[in-house]
């Protein structure tokens, strides 16, 4: 007599899901184990791990022939968190679970030898798929219940081994569903970051990573070694506020996909600092098993581009789509993937292979050609696409241990413009997550208003600098941020003379 089972799993595809129904068929024949559905080599490797993890959990492996289907069969499956549902499948077909005690939840989970449960990675996406197919409940590895419990509308239980699972789908011991608590919070540790307190002088840079901060705008920092352009770049981050609830669910979602995050929420906002020898898919993402690449995982935070130029060029070309769309599409032969990309570029370059060009203290030794080349790196799309431009000079070097004369209060001074900058950001625009870098040229016509006074700065800047329309609206947008800070209701012809002077070198 053949006995069939059923239990729902999910497939994560790209920021999404796709339920999975995992069917078992226990029939009579030589003992063995087949699963098809178009399964990769970790699925295969669940055989091994399944019959173990079954027999050592004191239940029996059925001794027939056993062929497990993951449906629907034409989508990729990819992951060792099938191994749970897969065991529970077989335990339906077997007669040792009722399929009614599965038919209402999905499972997820990695199977040691011994039967307890490992955690996987997109267990978000998990939550989100089976709640939106109408089911009540997810099991998933204990280590997984925090990341989970994000999602409203389903109830998560975390389980630690397929013995206690068995127990409690027998209503012998009741696994309790995890109470949903509100997302943590969590302040900027100013101790472990550097702050603008700790640098000195720089002042033009600091008001440029204020209003970069204030607006969300993209931002190249340029200048010779050791003028502090990295350590200026570092300590955007907290200038940053920490991420709101909704903010949490999609980074951490994007960190648990890719792998990097299991257990935890993420809550501060994210900081990406590729090596400049990083490939292309390993920036925006992808692969044959498409995963978020390093613009996804700074998703809502800061992508960090030390020394820029060094770069290949095909890699920064790749990031001129995503800048502009904020996420990216990702077409490959088994399928198509878009992952949110929402940053904001922090940039440094040196000015010349040797760094020194147009250093005041050391004499720079390139060649005009060798200048020309090397600044050429960067394309003019690429250039155009940054909001703020910014010469970064040396700091002498009597000033550095000089103790300051006034308090040390610009940090926090910085972060309560910004906070005040983004409220008023937050009012005008009836949203928490529209700022002025992304606005649209239909929105800024809406919600943008010049004074007569800054129209004609701006034609005549124009007309000199020969700015492009996409420069054009950039001055506009930061003008409109340093308003904020100024708590200006309109733009005025010193807020765009500010907002040009960051336009001089792009």
């Amino acid at each position: 007599m053949t006995t069939l089972g059923k239990v729902f799993a999910v497939a994560p595809l790209g920021f999404d899901g796709h339920l999975v129904e995992v069917e078992s068929d226990a029939t009579k024949g030589l003992p063995s184990l087949q699963i098809v559905g178009l399964g990769n080599k970790a699925i295969d490797e669940a055989k091994e791990r399944v019959k173990s993890a079954i027999a050592n959990s004191l239940l029996e492996y059925p001794a027939r022939r056993v062929t497990i289907n993951l449906a629907p069969a034409e989508l990729p499956k990819d992951g060792t968190h099938y191994d749970l549902p897969i065991a529970l499948a077989i335990l339906v077909s077997s007669g040792q679970i009722q399929q009614r005690e599965v038919s209402d939840a999905a499972f997820a989970g990695e199977l040691a030898l011994d039967g307890s449960l490992r955690p996987i990675r997109g267990a978000i996406s998990m939550a989100e798929t089976a709640r939106n197919a109408g089911l009540a409940q997810l099991y998933v590895p204990i280590g997984n219940v925090e990341q989970a419990n994000l999602v409203d509308g389903i109830e998560i239980i975390g389980v630690e081994s397929l013995k206690s699972l068995y127990l409690h789908l027998k209503k012998e011991i009741i696994l309790s569903a995890s109470l949903k608590t509100p997302p943590p919070t969590n302040s900027v540790n100013l101790s472990h970051s550097p702050t603008l307190d700790d640098i000195h002088g720089q002042e033009q840079a600091k008001r440029a990573l204020i209003i970069a901060a204030a607006g969300h705008h993209n931002i190249l920092l340029s200048g010779s070694p050791g003028a502090g352009k990295t350590m200026l770049a570092r300590t955007l981050t907290t200038l940053l506020p920490p991420l709101l609830p909704e903010e949490q669910i999609t980074a951490t979602k994007l960190h648990s996909l890719s792998g990097e995050l299991t257990d935890t929420v993420l809550t501060a906002r994210p900081f990406r600092s590729p090596h400049h020898t990083a490939s292309r898919i390993a920036l925006i993402g992808g692969g044959t098993k498409p995963k978020p690449g390093e613009i996804s995982l700074a998703h809502l935070g800061v992508l960090f581009l030390d020394e820029i130029p060094e770069y290949s060029r095909a890699t920064l070309e790749a990031l001129r789509q995503p800048l502009e769309d904020k996420s990216i599409a990702l077409s490959r032969a088994n399928g198509h993937v878009t992952f949110p990309a929402d940053f904001m570029l922090v940039a440094t370059m040196n000015p010349c292979p040797c760094g020194f060009y147009g250093d005041s203290t050391r004499e720079c030794s390139c060649g005009s050609m060798q200048i020309l080349t090397y600044q050429k790196r960067l394309s003019g799309p690429l250039l155009d696409r940054i909001d703020m431009t910014i010469a970064v000079s040396p700091v002498p070097n009597n000033v550095l241990l000089a103790q300051k004369a006034v308090s040390e209060k610009q940090h926090l001074t910085a972060i309560e413009a910004i906070i005040n900058a983004q409220g008023i950001q937050k009012s005008r625009y009836k949203s928490s997550i529209k700022n002025n870098s992304n606005l649209t040229s239909r929105e800024m016509k809406k919600y943008l208003t010049l004074s007569t006074e800054a129209r004609h700065l701006l034609e005549k800047a124009t007309e000199r600098l020969q700015l492009s329309a996409r420069s054009y609206f950039k001055v506009i947008k930061v003008a409109r941020t340093i308003a904020d800070l100024d708590a200006s209701q309109d733009i005025g012809a010193q807020h765009i003379g500010e907002a040009l002077q960051y336009r001089q070198n792009a």
